[in-house]
Order: C-alpha cells, then structure tokens, then sequence
C-alpha cells in the first residue's frame, strides 16, 4: 500500500510506501506518527459504499470522528498556511485506490474518486488498537458513545465492536490464531472472557475476576488474542493491523513474546502497521526477524527539517540504516549520561 498526503494536518508532502508485511513508524512527539496511522486506517476500507456520493459522506463522517478537528469541521485538518487543497490518496497492491480532497473552508470532501472495481469491504476490512486499552472500560461504552459527544476518537468504538463479536466457528480459525490464542493465555496464566455487552472477565483455572483485577499488560494481549478469536484478524485474509504504541504499559519482558507473535501473524500474510517511542520493542524486531523465512520489516523515521516545522520520513529495510533514529538517540545519551556519572564518581 502506497499513501500520499498532501496538506493534511501536519504534513505538507508525504509519501509513505508500506511493506505488506511489517511497518514500525517511529519520531519525536508531534511528528504525525499517530496521524499516519489514522489516515491509512480511515481510507482502508470503503465499508461496502457503491455510489461515490454515499461514500464521500460516509469517509467525511469517519474523517471527523478518527481526527477529531476544532469545531468538527474538516477545514481545520487543512495544512496551516498551505495555499492549495489537502489531498489523502491510498493505492493498494490489487491495483485498488481511493483519493479525497477538501479546502481550508471545506466541511465535507470536495472530491473523491476511487478505482472502479473498489474494495472488499468484508474480508479486507482493516483493524486499529488504539494505545490505551479497552477491556477495562468497553461494558456500555458503545452505547455511550453513540448517544454523547465524547472526547474519544473513532478508533476506541471500532475496537469495542469488534471485541464484541462473538468467536467464529473452530474450523474458520488460522492454525497461527490458534497458536497466537494459546500462548498468550499460557503467559496472562488466564483468559479473558468476552460474555456480550461490552461485560468481560479474566477466567484463571476455577477463578473469574473482573478484567480490571488484570494487569493491563495483559489486557492489551487479551485484545489481540480476542481478535483473532473473532475473525476480525485473519492472516491472509483481513486488511492490516494498525496498533499504536503497542508497548504501552506492557512489561518490557512480554514484548520479545509480542514481537514473535506478530512476526508469525506476518509470516502468515498478515499485514501488520505499528507506530512505537520503545527502544525495547524496536531492537526485538531487530533481532528476531529472519531474512531465511522471508521476514521483512520496513522502518520509517518521521523528522523534522533543521529549523523548519516540515515534516519528512526516511524509510529503510535496514535497522543500522534507520535515520534519524530518535528511539536510538535517546537510549545512547542515556548510557552517556550514565558512563558520564561513573567517572565522575557520582554514584557510590
């Protein structure tokens, strides 16, 4: 998948040209990272919409309640000060595309086309963890969110609905997703419990506790293995997985178990998006990825020109090649500081 912006939110020009197997976004604060993701996720999927007008709303719609601009007008996601309309183009591998546009006055699209064939809005039906985690709080969410005007994104009800659904049938579960499922109840020591209504439960052995009484770590893995048991992630299958700083809050010990799980999910056709600030997550990539099995893990590094406010991104196949790399930076002024201390005879 291929994705261009142009005048949109942070971004002047943009082109971003995702592996189809894994991609790790990674840049300082308020470099659009999240913004990426958010732009691919909404213009993934065309929700089964024939006609170009029904879409044009519909997309509008989803725009404003992913991005959530001032005064909910999609205006304000033009690029400030850009003298030209802002642009969000998507172009898959099957030849498929999807282009909208809209002017700093603009409160719907302006414009959209799309390749004439369209999309599978069934089974290429993209999937977006946002970074906090749900279990916690999705019993009468949906509800809520539909009735209020909430300061929470699209993003959040999306998860809530998928996480919702009910288990498909055994014999339509991938092998991996079974492996993915039994690992991590293997390492949670429980698995959650999904009893409809948003109401769930951490089951280990004989014991039922509320999904609060469960780390958050482990509630964050008890998301991806509930996708997978729902058929909202099936390798080979469904669009790709974007996930949000997938280490949040999740002990740096899980994370080379995260990583391998999403390295098998790929292995097995899954594309897989993720955007991350961890040092930890991003080496195990590094070290766990194996070039004999065909792994490929792309890197984009959004940055900022040298006294400028533009947005740039440098994309490589090569860990060492990553630049700038600010996950790299930061952990290298630290070990500084720290040998820094030492011959100083700071700490004792």
């Amino acid at each position: 998948m291929r994705l261009e912006l142009k005048n949109f939110t942070a971004f002047a020009e943009l082109t971003l040209d995702f592996s189809p197997k894994i991609n790790i976004i990674i840049g300082e604060n308020s470099t659009g990272k999240t913004h990426l993701l958010k732009a691919a996720y909404g213009l993934c999927n065309d929700n089964g919409y024939s006609g170009i007008n029904e879409l044009k709303k519909s997309l509008t719609s989803r725009l404003l309640k992913l991005f959530m601009p001032v005064d909910n007008k999609l205006g304000k996601m033009h690029h400030r000060g850009a003298p030209c309309h802002a642009s969000l183009t998507a172009a898959f591998q099957d030849g498929c595309y999807v282009s909208a546009s809209f002017f700093s006055k603009s409160r719907s699209l302006v414009d959209l086309s799309r390749s004439n064939d369209g999309q599978d809005g069934d089974s290429a039906a993209p999937v977006f963890i946002p970074a906090k985690e749900v279990l916690s709080f999705m019993k009468g969410f949906t509800s809520l969110y539909e009735k209020f005007s909430l300061s929470i994104d699209q993003t959040y009800q999306d998860i809530c609905l998928l996480l919702d659904l009910p288990e498909i049938r055994p014999e339509k579960l991938h092998k991996k997703s079974k492996w993915v499922i039994e690992e991590i109840e293997r390492i949670c020591g429980g698995r959650f419990i999904f009893s409809g209504g948003g109401k769930v439960t951490f089951r280990a052995g004989n014991i039922e506790y509320s999904a609060n009484a469960a780390a958050e770590g482990f509630r964050k893995a008890g998301i991806l293995s509930r996708l997978l048991e729902t058929g909202s992630i099936q390798p080979g299958i469904t669009g790709p997985l974007f996930w949000d700083e997938p280490e949040a809050n999740l002990n740096p010990r899980l994370m080379e178990m995260l990583v391998r799980i999403l390295l098998e999910l790929s292995r097995n056709g899954q594309q897989i998006i993720l955007a991350t600030h961890d040092y930890v997550l991003l080496k195990w990539f590094d070290i766990l990825m194996d070039k004999t099995r065909d792994d490929h893990v792309r890197f984009h590094s959004l940055y900022r020109e040298p006294d400028t406010s533009i947005i740039k991104i440098a994309s490589t196949d090569e860990y060492l090649k990553i630049t700038p790399n600010s996950i790299d930076e930061a952990y290298g002024l630290l070990i500084d500081r720290e040998i820094e201390n030492d011959m100083q005879g700071i700490r004792p």
